[in-house]
């Protein structure tokens, strides 16, 4: 009989960025490379394109978390804000039922492109969410 091999649970996966202390992130997203196509053809060729790799992009990481006392991100946003921006590489990383590691992604040349303060509402008892979207330079699947 064949081993079962169970897809991982997405709420299990922790956030690393260089100094920062990172914790309770409840949402992360842009996990995503792609490639532009470069439309080629040779003239010897008959009426076929080639289609060849171009360019790589990366994605925007997004990441929400509650709000708290803790304004490292914060920080770090305005280096960006003033003109001195601080670039950091990171990881993303997935955890198994019995969180030890079982996949990275990691992330490099990344600055905060966008910080978003909670959404403030009196009729509701939901925790405040602070949002932020890191430009990186490169994303690596590591597992």
């Amino acid at each position: 009989m064949a081993e079962r091999n169970d897809p991982y649970a997405q709420y299990n996966f922790l956030v690393e960025i260089d100094d920062i202390e990172v914790a309770g992130f409840t949402e992360v997203g842009g996990l995503t490379t792609e490639s532009d196509a470069i439309d080629y053809r040779e003239g010897s060729d008959d009426n076929t394109i080639r289609k060849l790799p171009g360019l790589r992009k990366y994605t925007n990481i997004t990441l929400k978390r509650g709000y708290t006392q803790n304004d490292e991100l914060w920080q770090w946003r305005k280096t960006t804000i003033t003109g001195n921006t601080l670039r950091k590489s990171g990881a993303i990383v997935l955890l198994n039922e019995q969180r030890t590691e079982v996949m990275r992604w990691n992330f490099k040349e990344g600055w905060l492109a966008k910080w978003e303060g909670p959404t403030l509402n009196a009729t509701t008892n939901e925790a405040a969410i602070e949002s932020i979207e890191i430009i990186h330079e490169g994303l690596e699947l590591a597992g």
